[in-house]
């Protein structure tokens, strides 16, 4: 990768990662505001908690909409139509924060709907603009921007609600949304597609014509969408396996953050700001851990051995875990702390080997259709994990999640699938360097920046 391409990279991933932290500061951060919710609008602790969802909820309506917004129209667009419209959600919703509850979370609703273009559009926009050697890392920065978001909401939203009421803290989301938002607008280029759809065919070439299947629509070439990749034939099994093991692998993540605070000062004695202290550290060393396991499938050549490893390592955790809270232990205690950082480790991995399957004209379905799955599990994991830890304590709800986790050990493929997405060197072919091959669309060692072999496509 040349230099003007590497650095643009960096912009592009620099600017997904901002747009993904102000996402989650506004669409997941708002679990901080429910003291603030039931003081400022009398609502109950299941009211607040009502509102906490809304956002949720808009996130599972938009989330296939927006990829295929991208698909079609750039992750530019996506990205900075989703964020204005969650920009003027917040700021409407902090005009009416002290007015009436069943309005405020229709705009949360709202909110959480045009944020959503974020985590369709977003990953499409690293993995576009980065060849196969190089994307596991970048989906690790990028990803590592949720932990990251969150802890900007835990430490801004609380204190600002306090001095100047909720409507401030809503204020300041849509500030968030819309600066960023604006930046995309400003600076985001969509990475190059061959022959992306609806795009001019590249006809003349350095290299000669360009092979890309064309059609005709109004007077002019267009390339050929390809088929579909959740067909059988180009391998959809191996996608709606991936989306399985991400929504199996939801559930250890939010049994665990949803509840680690609870277990160490109900079950360990700690208290809840030595607790808060430690789990607040425990999750920005997760924001590490899947930085180190963005490098590790980019230096083995491979997204789903390191996840299977990594799997493995949390069902083994979490069933020493369980152990722990029905034989209190500082084995048990450690393996809560562990298991903090292990559930929320392949995020970054499973996001990348859907894109990469799905291809640049699918990859924002693709990714929507991902979140979504995951979605439903945020959504339902902690009210039935609760259920389960009130009727019969903390062991069970560990060792359903070890379970979980061995669950997706189960359904994650063998090997990688066919990668039909194969870097920035292939979406221009015939412009290529002297003596350097194109980038394989399909199997086959894809080159990096540095030289070293991408990924190799397994079937």
């Amino acid at each position: 990768m040349d230099t003007p391409r590497m650095t643009r990279s960096w912009a592009m991933l620099a600017l997904g990662t901002c747009g993904q932290t102000a996402s989650t500061t506004a669409l997941y951060g708002l679990a901080y505001l429910i003291p603030a919710f039931q003081r400022d609008l009398g609502v109950s602790l299941a009211g607040a908690g009502l509102l906490v969802s809304c956002p949720i909820a808009g996130i599972l309506l938009g989330l296939v909409g927006w990829g295929a917004v991208a698909d079609r129209y750039g992750e530019r667009l996506a990205l900075t139509a989703g964020l204005f419209a969650a920009t003027a959600a917040m700021a409407a919703a902090a005009a009416v924060a002290a007015g009436d509850a069943t309005l405020l979370g229709l705009l949360l609703v709202a909110a959480g709907a045009g944020g959503s273009s974020v985590n369709s559009a977003s990953g499409r926009l690293v993995i576009g603009w980065f060849p196969p050697g190089r994307r596991g890392m970048a989906m690790g920065v990028r990803q590592a921007s949720q932990p990251v978001g969150t802890a900007v909401a835990a430490a801004a939203l609380p204190p600002l609600a306090d001095r100047a009421g909720v409507g401030a803290a809503f204020g300041l989301c849509a500030v968030l949304c819309g600066v960023t938002g604006a930046a995309i607008a400003v600076f985001a280029v969509d990475p190059p597609r061959p022959g992306g759809p609806g795009g001019p065919v590249r006809r003349e070439q350095p290299g000669g014509p360009v092979p890309v299947p064309v059609s005709v629509s109004r007077g002019r070439a267009v390339a050929a969408r390809p088929p579909s990749p959740y067909r059988r034939s180009a391998g959809g099994g191996h996608l709606w396996r991936l989306h399985a093991v991400a929504a199996a692998l939801c559930v250890p993540q939010f049994v665990v953050t949803g509840f680690a605070l609870l277990f160490l000062t109900q079950e360990r004695g700690w208290s809840a700001a030595a607790a808060g202290t430690v789990l607040a550290a425990v999750n920005l060393a997760g924001a590490g851990v899947r930085l180190l396991a963005g490098w590790w499938s980019d230096a083995v050549g491979s997204r789903v051995r390191p996840m299977r490893w990594l799997a493995v390592a949390t069902a083994a955790d979490l069933a020493l875990l369980a152990a722990g809270a029905v034989w209190p232990s500082a084995a048990g205690t450690a393996a809560l702390l562990a298991a903090s950082a292990l559930t929320v480790s392949t995020n970054g991995l499973h996001n990348t080997a859907v894109a990469e399957c799905a291809g640049p004209d699918w990859a924002g379905r693709a990714l929507g259709v991902h979140g979504t799955g995951q979605h439903v599990a945020i959504v339902l994991v902690p009210p039935l994990a609760g259920a389960l830890i009130t009727g019969f304590g903390f062991a069970p709800a560990f060792a359903s999640a070890a379970l979980a986790a061995v669950l997706a050990v189960a359904v994650l493929p063998r090997a990688d699938g066919a990668a039909r997405w194969a870097g920035p060197g292939a979406a221009a072919p015939g412009t290529e360097a002297p003596g350097t091959a194109p980038a394989p669309l399909t199997g086959g060692a894809s080159p990096s920046g540095s030289g070293a072999a991408g990924p190799t496509a397994r079937r």
